[in-house]
């Protein structure tokens, strides 16, 4: 089923689809047509042999006499012959032919004939009586080997103003089931042959697609221009493979510029604040001189901050499997030995592909949420599918539920429990939400609800592994 949501399958579903109802209305019509045919044949000779061989009762309309009554030489039993019998030819096993004895009536009627009860029934020409002696000269006459079966044989009856009945018998022009099958059969090959032809088209057409979203995907992950796609296929593919190509040149340009430019800010806006940071230890007041200290700690996070969201999205480091317990256990510690109230619930072994220097700032930035807004923080990390899973809970007042989603945007805080005085500066759910996203996970913000009320928030980080 994945096959079908490709543009490549829905393309040939829908084309084979088209294909396989024009080809089946095809046969239809012609099978129809030839059908109409073989009962028009069979209609006009047995008519033509009954008014032939015996007077019907003439029609009110028809003022014609009568035709004198047939000669011994019809009542032979010869094959394709008029026949005249006592009694209905009826017999067990035969097929009635609704439509050819409507035909048949029509025609008679048409020729100014007024028939009684008419019979037109298909029956098996071993099983006629009147053709059994018959079989091996019409076998040699069809040329027909003893393991094939004899065409089969339409017997159409009339029963006169006498009682008899008029009986005439004919072969079917051919074997309509073999006819339909040779239909088939065409319709069959024709709709493989052009099936594989728009096969091999829609094909070219949706390669160079794919391998241009393949293309699209990697650049994501990692901007670069190494291993772009090469202009192939149509040209209006071959077009858009150049204009994406000069696109993700620019954008890497762009991107190149920014890091210059990030590393330069840091560089000039970092010297500065470092001899200034020497500059206030000589400031006497011990009070002023710690303010003073915080401000350019504040200052130098916040800094780090933007960089670290900056370069986020083009990461120096390799994704390498990692041991996510013995990272979450390492980076609690840290928060152990200063006190802090951090807990590990539970955190089973589970490896999985991550930066780890980024998976440790996205860590610590939502347990240092946990505990600002919410006094401690409970870590818990399991394996859902294909995801790990990791749970961070606090006891705060949580979130209101119109607000969650801003809480994502850079330099977002609520007022008044999120202000600037707890030491927030707004960008750390932006970089750990970043972080997710540049691993192929998701991040995201929940109340915790017991007896209707908020008892605090939930992070959810997931990682695929």
């Amino acid at each position: 089923m994945m096959w079908l949501r490709s543009l490549q399958g829905q393309m040939m579903a829908a084309i084979a689809l088209a294909m396989l109802i024009a080809q089946g209305l095809s046969a239809t019509l012609i099978w129809h047509q030839l059908h109409q045919r073989h009962i028009a044949a069979l209609v006009n000779g047995a008519a033509m042999r009954m008014l032939d061989g015996r007077p019907f009762t003439p029609a009110l309309h028809d003022d014609r006499p009568p035709l004198p009554p047939p000669d011994d030489r019809l009542r032979l039993p010869r094959a394709f012959r008029v026949h005249v019998d006592a009694a209905s030819p009826e017999q067990g096993g035969d097929r009635p032919l609704r439509e050819v004895e409507t035909a048949l009536r029509d025609a008679l009627v048409a020729q100014g004939a007024a028939p009684g009860a008419l019979l037109v029934v298909e029956r098996d020409a071993t099983r006629d009586p009147l053709m059994q002696p018959f079989l091996p000269e019409l076998r040699m006459r069809f040329r027909l080997p003893a393991d094939r079966p004899l065409p089969p044989l339409v017997v159409a009856s009339a029963r006169q103003t006498d009682g008899t009945w008029l009986t005439v018998r004919a072969f079917k022009p051919s074997d309509e089931r073999q006819l339909l099958l040779g239909l088939l059969r065409q319709a069959v090959l024709t709709y493989v042959l052009l099936t594989g032809a728009v096969w091999l088209v829609v094909g070219r057409i949706t390669r160079p697609l794919r391998a241009l979203t393949g293309r699209l995907a990697s650049f994501a992950a990692a901007p670069g221009v190494a291993n772009q796609v090469p202009p192939q296929g149509p040209g209006d593919i071959r077009r858009l493979i150049v204009a994406h190509n000069a696109m993700e040149a620019r954008i890497s340009a762009l991107l190149d510029e920014k890091d210059v430019m990030l590393g330069a800010i840091g560089h000039d806006l970092k010297t500065p604040l470092a001899a200034l940071r020497v500059r206030i230890e000589a400031v006497e007041d011990d009070t002023e001189r710690a303010r003073m200290a915080a401000t350019i700690s504040d200052i130098n996070r916040s800094l780090d901050d933007i960089l670290s969201l900056a370069r986020v999205g083009r990461p120096s480091d390799p994704v390498e499997p990692t041991e996510l317990s013995a990272l979450i256990a390492d980076v609690i510690g840290e928060y152990e030995d200063m006190g802090e109230p951090v807990t590990l619930i539970a955190a089973p072994r589970l490896v999985a592909p991550v930066r780890a220097t980024w998976l440790r700032r996205a860590l610590r930035n939502l347990v240092s949420n946990g505990l600002r807004y919410g006094q401690r923080a409970r870590v818990t990390l399991a394996r859902e599918g294909a995801w790990a899973v990791l749970r961070i809970d606090d006891d705060g007042p949580g979130i209101p539920e119109a607000d969650i989603a801003r809480m994502m945007e850079p330099f977002t805080r609520l007022e008044p429990s999120r202000n600037s005085g707890t030491g927030g500066t707004g960008l750390g759910l932006t970089l750990a939400r970043a972080i997710a996203d540049q691993h192929g996970g998701a991040l995201a913000l929940t109340n915790r609800r017991e007896a209707g009320q908020i008892t605090g928030l939930t992070a959810t980080l997931r990682l695929p592994v």
